[in-house]
């Protein structure tokens, strides 16, 4: 359990988080539109997924 929290509290996650903060705080004071936050968002995501799948890919074939 404390390896699992040890994973999520990396850099990458860090940024993730306070990225998808910034951009909750611009969508509700109106400085952003929805489409910018959904393209910024899933932007984010999806390269943040697709390195830990990538990541999981390799520790399977070590």
């Amino acid at each position: 359990m404390i390896e699992k929290f040890a994973k999520l509290i990396d850099v990458k996650s860090i940024v993730t988080l306070i990225l998808t903060v910034v951009f909750a705080v611009l969508s509700v004071t109106g400085r952003l539109s929805a489409e910018q936050l959904q393209t910024a968002f899933t932007t984010v995501l999806a390269f943040y997924f697709g390195t830990q799948s990538r990541k999981k890919e390799d520790e399977n074939h070590d």
